[in-house]
C-alpha cells in the first residue's frame, strides 16, 4: 500500500480551501462579498477566513484537505496527491492501476452541437483543423446548460476521466466533478512518440498546434499534453501527475518541451518539472516569447499578419 510522510500531510493540511480553488479552479469562485465566496457547484457552501462550510449538509472544515475528502469524495492518498502532486505518495511496492479506487466523474448534458465552442476558440485564434479534429475525436465538447467548452481526457481504455470546463462568455473556468487529474487533455497522442509538448490548458495546446501549422509543420508529429493546471507549491522538484501518468503510458519519451506560463506559477512549474526528470529526460524550457502565454503569442502573431497583409494592400 503507498503512504505519505509526515511532512507532506502538515504541508497538505496547511492549504486553506479558497488558496486551492484559486490555484486549481479559479472559475469555481464566486465572491458574496469582501473575502467570502461560495461554489459555483454548491451555492451553500461559504468559505470565509480560511474555513469553509457546507450549510445545507452541515459539514465544514479548515482547509482544502478536508473539502476534498467531504464534499468531493477523495480518498485521504488522493486528496492529498491532488493538492501537492503524486510525488507526496511513496508507493512500497511498483505502481500498479489496481492499489486504486477508480473515481467517477460526473458529467454534465451535452448540446446536441458545438457551435457557440467552435466560435469562442476561432475568436481565440485556434485554427478550424484542430477544432474540427478536437470535435471529431471527442475531445472538445458543448455543456448544454451553460454552452461551455469541455476538453476531456482519457485513460488507456479510452474511458473518458477528466473535463476541463471553460466558459464560452465570461471567466469562468472549472472541472468536471470527479475529474482525475492524471488523464488530462491529450492532443494528437501517439504512444511510439519520444517527445512530448507540455502546456498548462487545452486552450495553449490548441494554440501550439494553430502556430505549428501557420508556418507549415506537422502539428501531429509529438503528442501536445495539457497538465490540467499547475500551482505554486513550497516543495521541490514537484511533477503534475498528469505528466507522470504520461511518461508511464509512453516508455519511449525522451525529450519533454515546456511551454508554461510566463509567470511567477509557470516559472515554478518549469522548475520543478525539470529539476524533478531532468535525470531521466531531456527537458527543454521553451515558453512564449514575449507573451504571457501560448495563446497570447498565436493572437499576437495573427495581428502581426493581418498589420502585414493591409500594409501590402
Amino acid at each position: 500500500m503507498p503512504y505519505i510522510s509526515s511532512d507532506a500531510i502538515r504541508e497538505a493540511r496547511q492549504v486553506d480551501l479558497l488558496t486551492y480553488l484559486q490555484s486549481t479552479s479559479p472559475g469555481e469562485l464566486v465572491r458574496l462579498s469582501g473575502n467570502t465566496y461560495c461554489t459555483r457547484e454548491h451555492d451553500s457552501l461559504k468559505i470565509s477566513n480560511g474555513m469553509w462550510h457546507w450549510f445545507s449538509r452541515g459539514i465544514g472544515g479548515r482547509n482544502a484537505l478536508e473539502y476534498l475528502i467531504k464534499v468531493q469524495g477523495y480518498s485521504f492518498i488522493d486528496a492529498v496527491e491532488a493538492i501537492l502532486g503524486r510525488t507526496a505518495v511513496m508507493p512500497s511496492v511498483p505502481y500498479t492501476q489496481t492499489q486504486k479506487t477508480e473515481r467517477q466523474i460526473l458529467m454534465p448534458k451535452l448540446n446536441e452541437n458545438t457551435i457557440a465552442v467552435e466560435k469562442y476558440l476561432m475568436r481565440r485564434g485556434i485554427a478550424r483543423e484542430i477544432i474540427d479534429y478536437c470535435v471529431s475525436n471527442r475531445l472538445l465538447m458543448e455543456t448544454k446548460d451553460y454552452h461551455n467548452a469541455l476538453f476531456a481526457g482519457y485513460d488507456e481504455n479510452g474511458k473518458l476521466r477528466y473535463g476541463a470546463l471553460r466558459g464560452t462568455f465570461g471567466d469562468f473556468k472549472g472541472e468536471v466533478t470527479g475529474s482525475d487529474k492524471h488523464y488530462s487533455f491529450l492532443l494528437a497522442d501517439r504512444v511510439d512518440a519520444d517527445s512530448v509538448h507540455l502546456f498548462e490548458s487545452a486552450i495553449d495546446a490548441m494554440s501550439y498546434a494553430t502556430l505549428l501549422k501557420r508556418t507549415g509543420r506537422d502539428w501531429q508529429k509529438s503528442p501536445l499534453l495539457s497538465l490540467a493546471g499547475v500551482y505554486k507549491t513550497t516543495r521541490e522538484n514537484v511533477v503534475p501527475v498528469a505528466l507522470e501518468r504520461y511518461l508511464a503510458n509512453h516508455p519511449k519519451t525522451e525529450t519533454l518541451l515546456l511551454h508554461l506560463d510566463n509567470d511567477e506559477i509557470g516559472r515554478g512549474a518549469t522548475e520543478g518539472i525539470m529539476g524533478g526528470l531532468k535525470d531521466r529526460y531531456r527537458v527543454i524550457d521553451h515558453p512564449a516569447p514575449d507573451a504571457k502565454d501560448v495563446n497570447e503569442y498565436l493572437m499576437k502573431q495573427i495581428e502581426l499578419q493581418k498589420a502585414k497583409e493591409e500594409y501590402e494592400r
